[in-house]
């Protein structure tokens, strides 16, 4: 009988970086068997989060269920889910928040473009004169006339463990001498924060989830830098502003930041019917071009 194990990806954004919360120096996910004793999926989840990292978790949504054979062979059921939070220290052994990152270099198009660049580069020597191989390779890592999608994730991880440039794939025989850029996680944790990634990625542009990891004022400053963060990729600040305000998601306080240098900022927080709700019509993130 297959086992069932409960993972979790944890993730706060504190200064402009989305983190993750890990185990085991980073190499690990909080995660761990469901158990008899669990009354549920979730409530086995969060003992897992609680027991190896002392942080409780607030909101919780399944992110997908992998049902691969790994580790040696055997069959396993990975049910992820993904949590929203603010960061805050733990003392727990092994369990550190890290920058999401710090796994995917490349995914922070505000400053990895050369790596980008580089990434083609390696890529086209693995495609040669393949047409399908280079064809993908365009369609997940763009050109300079075709917009990078934020949300391939997945697909430009898979692509790259293929290819054999990511630590992982030092564990078959699709090993390159010297991978790309970017901590390696045990089993498939990797893949799993890369889904976790894709799927906030997407959500931020048709629900409100952002507010999980705001405090309860914020300036339009602190929402757009946060919003950055989770895209990679910078946004176009006037037309991101009537972005904001087209959907009416947040709403004055009357109050304004102090203390600070320069002109104080007027706070914000969001609207009660958001809150409720959590959802509002589809639509693109005014990036920058």
């Amino acid at each position: 009988m297959a086992e069932t194990e409960l993972i979790a990806v944890l993730v706060a954004v504190t200064d402009g970086d989305p983190r993750v919360l890990t185990i085991e120096n980073g190499y690990a996910l909080p995660s761990g068997p469901l158990e008899p004793g669990h009354r549920s999926l979730q409530a086995g989840l969060r003992a897992w989060v609680e027991r190896q990292t002392h942080h409780p978790i607030g909101y919780i949504e399944q992110l997908y269920t992998f049902a691969d054979q790994q580790r040696g062979g055997a069959r396993g059921i990975s049910i992820s889910y993904l949590a929203l939070s603010r960061e805050a220290a733990t003392e727990y052994p092994g369990a550190t928040w890290r920058s999401w990152y710090h796994y995917f270099p490349w995914e922070d198009q505000r400053t990895a473009p050369p790596l980008r660049a580089g990434l083609i580069t390696r890529l086209e020597a693995w495609a040669a004169r393949d047409n399908q191989r280079r064809a993908r390779i365009t369609g997940l890592f763009g050109t300079p006339e075709k917009d990078w999608n934020e949300e391939l994730v997945l697909q430009r991880y898979e692509l790259l463990w293929e290819a054999g440039l990511v630590p992982e794939a030092t564990r078959s025989a699709l090993a390159a001498a010297t991978p790309v850029p970017g901590k390696e996680m045990l089993h498939d944790h990797r893949r799993i924060l890369a889904t976790a990634m894709a799927r906030l990625r997407a959500k931020i542009k048709y629900r409100p989830v952002v507010f999980e990891l705001l405090p309860h004022e914020f300036t339009l400053l602190e929402l757009q830098q946060t919003m950055e963060a989770l895209a990679g990729q910078t946004l176009h600040k006037p037309n991101f502003r009537r972005f904001i305000e087209s959907l009416e998601l947040v709403e004055e306080t009357g109050r304004a930041t102090s203390g600070m240098a320069g002109r104080p900022a007027k706070l914000f927080r969001f609207r009660a019917s958001v809150l409720a709700e959590r959802s509002f019509a589809g639509t693109k993130l005014p990036l920058v071009k």
